[in-house]
């Protein structure tokens, strides 16, 4: 199938956004909220949803559809079947020039179909990856990829999330020449899996374009020292979700004890103000979502628990990155690659 024509971003900046009404753990409800607050934040959005369920809308636009794919449906099997799901019309409106982008906190892997068989991948993209953004506390944050999308890897996959990767935190960080490294079990590049190891020879060519630094550790991804971390979907996931638990864990340690007794609520007072600020730039409700990149459009994917407000902040990530051209950049990055006899698509 071609690819579609891409809109010029100024066209796309005068477009809605859409949201899935029907995806989250509080759905519709969240999605609504999420929607109002972004439009009170002057941002266009068009829910997609089955009326009868989204029910009061509060006067958004609802672009109604039919059908539902839940969180415990088979990803693929739900975008064949369930044609009129909210989640395929959304990924129709980006397809279509009617939205600039789409956000959903519903079924991650529903989505990523969704938004891949209707928007398409980039030209030359062997898999598109999530690229999920982790917090630098007073600095800008780190894009960890793939974050879920792939559980199985080449060399050739995880050069290219090298490349959009840095491609991404440019674009919307703003870094001029950010630092890419490979998560390994070690620092030296003898260290890792057969993938890691050809991945860093490969990188370390110097032939890309890539500012690459070498492997990193787990244990530096918070705060990491480098602006982009590649690695494979299944690491990348387990590494993510290890992090949101432990913060998680630690976050209601803190409030179990300040709480305890009056000398800890007294000691509470003096702290608690030091420490929002901290804890503000660690909720990932902040960062509201990972956004799908090597797709011929826009797709912000946030958590299944998400509140109004991320939903509200995925919803301005996916208006920024399509109205700034977030799609062309990943694509000139792309265009760069290694020698022929070098090269890992070349095989």
């Amino acid at each position: 199938m071609a690819a579609r024509t891409r809109l010029d971003a100024s066209i796309l900046a005068t477009l809605p956004v859409a949201i899935d009404a029907m995806g989250g753990d509080a759905a519709p409800a969240v999605a609504i909220e999420g929607a109002r607050l972004a439009q009170e934040r002057g941002l266009a959005v068009t829910l997609v949803g089955v009326p009868e369920l989204v029910g009061d809308h509060e006067g958004l636009e609802l672009f109604a559809c039919s059908e539902v794919i839940g969180m415990a449906d088979d990803p693929a099997q739900g975008v064949r079947r369930k044609k009129d799901s909210s989640l395929v019309r959304a990924a129709e409106l980006v397809r279509d020039g009617k939205a600039s982008a789409m956000v959903s906190a519903g079924n991650t892997g529903a989505t990523m179909a969704s938004a891949l068989l209707r928007m398409g991948r980039l030209p030359g993209v062997i898999r598109p990856a999530i690229a999920t953004p982790l917090p630098r506390p007073g600095s800008k944050p780190c894009v960890m990829l793939d974050a879920g999308a792939n559980t199985e890897c080449t060399p050739a996959m995880l050069v290219q999330f090298a490349q959009m990767g840095s491609a991404f935190a440019r674009h919307r960080y703003g870094l001029s020449e950010p630092t890419v490294a490979l998560l390994s079990i070690g620092e030296e590049s003898s260290k890792g899996t057969p993938l890691v190891k050809e991945t860093h020879a490969l990188l370390a060519s110097g032939a890309l374009g890539i500012n690459f630094v070498g492997n990193i550790e787990g244990r530096d991804l918070l705060p990491s020292p480098v602006d982009v971390v590649v690695t494979d979907g299944f690491t990348g996931n387990v590494a993510l979700k290890t992090l949101e638990g432990s913060l998680k864990f630690i976050m209601g340690k803190l409030l179990e004890i300040f709480t305890s007794d009056e000398e800890a609520q007294a000691a509470a007072a003096v702290l608690l103000p030091k420490l929002m600020p901290l804890a503000g730039e660690l909720d990932p409700e902040g960062a509201g979502g990972a956004m799908l990149l090597g797709l011929n459009g826009v797709c912000v994917i946030s958590h299944g628990s998400s509140t109004g407000r991320a939903i509200e902040n995925a919803t301005a990530v996916g208006y920024e990155m399509a109205s700034t051209g977030v799609v062309e950049a990943i694509a000139e990055a792309l265009s760069i690659g290694l020698p022929e006899g070098d090269s890992p698509l070349s095989a």
